[in-house]
């Protein structure tokens, strides 16, 4: 999915161990981003990982963002993650 969004809340950076990378660890941070018009479009709360997570967003702020939505099974249950692919601030 690919468009412009609102930032709703931007919680801190952490780092987590990851086999993906190449130090073992990775940074990490939840955004709750929100689709443009009523105050009751629908939100996503996605992960930004890597770069984009040491950069800090803050409520209100207009983005334009690529997310990436999977699911995987574990335990017979299924789970479904939102990733940042992409996000650039826009100006305001």
């Amino acid at each position: 999915m690919k468009q412009i969004f609102k930032v709703v809340k931007c919680g801190d950076a952490f780092t987590v161990k990851s086999e993906k990378s190449e130090s073992g660890m990775l940074n990490k941070r939840h955004i709750v981003l929100q689709e443009l018009g009523s105050k009751y479009e629908n939100q996503y709360a996605a992960a930004l990982l890597g770069n984009d997570a040491l950069c800090q967003f803050y409520a209100g702020e207009l983005v334009y963002a690529v997310l990436r939505f999977q699911t995987r099974e574990y335990n017979g249950q299924v789970f479904q993650d939102i990733v940042v692919v992409d996000i650039v601030k826009l100006g305001k």
